[in-house]
C-alpha cells in the first residue's frame, strides 16, 4: 500500500532524529503527524536510505538520481530536527507568518530565530490521516516536477532512475507502490497547472512552492522561469514569494545560501 507521507519523509527526512533531538521532537508533539511512522528510528533509517536533508543534501538516493547532478540543498539550525511535512509545514508557516504580520522578507532574520511547528490541525498540518496522506502526495508530486523543470530528466536519464529504483526495490529500500508512484510522476509531461491544482488551500499552496524551491536550483533561468509561472498559477502574493525565498534561504548553510541568493 502506498505510503505518500513515509515516501516524503524518506526524500526529506531529518537523519538527526535521534538523542537529545528526539527528546526535543517528542516535546513539541512531532510524534504524531509529523513524525510518520515508527517515529524518529524510521525516520532516521530512511534519511540514511535516501540521503535526507539532515545528514546533508539531497544528494544521494532517489532523491539524487532526481535532481542529478545539482548540489542539493542543506538545511541548517532548528530545521534539521525535523522531518518530512514537518519540515514544508515549519517553512512555510514562518513565511506565512512574517507575510501575515508585514514583516521584511530577511533570511539574516530567519536564521537568527528557532523554527517552530506549525499550529495543530491547521492546513500545515492537518490532523486526519486523509489530509496528512493528500497533502504528502501533493508535495511530492510537486517536488518531482521541479526536478524535471530544467529538462535533464530525459528519456535516457529517466531509464538509468528507473534502473536503480529497481535495484532499491530489490534491496527491499523501496516499496513497490512506491516505486510505481515516482514512475508514473517522472513519466508524466511536466505541467504547472497539474501542481498548482494540487492546492486546497492558500497555505497548500505556500507549502507547494516551499518544497519546488527545496528541489531546484534559482541559478538556473529555466528553473528560475518555473518557480515564476508556479508561483502565479497558485496565485500567490509577490510578497509572500519573497517571504517564502527568504525563509528557505534562511534555513540553509551559509554556503548554499549566497548561491541561492545570487
Amino acid at each position: 500500500m502506498f505510503d505518500a507521507k513515509s515516501l516524503l519523509d524518506q526524500f526529506m527526512g531529518s537523519q538527526n532524529l535521534g538523542g537529545q533531538n528526539q527528546g526535543r521532537q517528542d516535546q513539541q508533539g512531532f510524534g504524531g503527524p509529523f513524525g510518520g511512522k515508527g517515529g524518529g528510528d524510521l525516520l532516521q533509517q530512511a534519511g540514511n536510505m535516501l540521503g535526507g536533508f539532515g545528514g546533508g543534501a539531497l544528494t544521494g538516493g532517489l532523491a539524487g538520481l532526481l535532481l542529478g547532478s545539482k548540489g542539493g540543498r542543506k538545511l541548517a539550525g532548528s530545521a534539521l530536527g525535523y522531518g518530512g511535512m514537518a519540515v514544508a509545514g515549519a517553512l512555510a508557516y514562518r513565511a506565512y507568518q512574517n507575510y501575515q504580520a508585514g514583516k521584511r522578507a530577511s533570511p539574516a532574520a530567519v536564521a537568527q530565530t528557532p523554527l517552530l511547528p506549525p499550529p495543530a490541525d491547521t492546513p500545515f498540518n492537518p490532523a486526519q490521516e486523509a489530509d496528512q496522506q493528500s497533502l504528502a502526495r501533493n508535495l511530492l508530486r510537486a517536488m518531482i516536477a521541479a526536478a524535471k523543470a530544467d529538462g535533464h530528466i530525459d528519456a535516457a536519464e529517466q531509464a538509468n532512475i528507473f534502473a536503480q529504483m529497481d535495484k532499491m526495490q530489490r534491496e527491499n529500500n523501496l516499496g513497490a507502490d512506491d516505486k510505481v508512484f515516482v514512475m508514473d510522476e517522472l513519466r508524466a509531461p511536466l505541467d504547472v497547472d497539474a501542481v498548482a491544482r494540487c492546492a486546497r488551500t492558500p497555505e497548500e499552496a505556500a507549502e507547494l512552492y516551499t518544497v519546488s524551491l527545496l528541489a531546484i536550483d534559482v541559478d538556473n533561468p529555466s528553473e528560475r522561469a518555473y518557480l515564476a509561472l508556479l508561483a502565479a498559477r497558485l496565485k500567490l502574493d509577490d510578497k509572500l514569494v519573497a517571504h517564502l525565498h527568504a525563509t528557505v534561504e534562511g534555513a540553509l548553510e551559509p554556503s548554499n545560501q549566497a548561491a541561492a541568493s545570487a
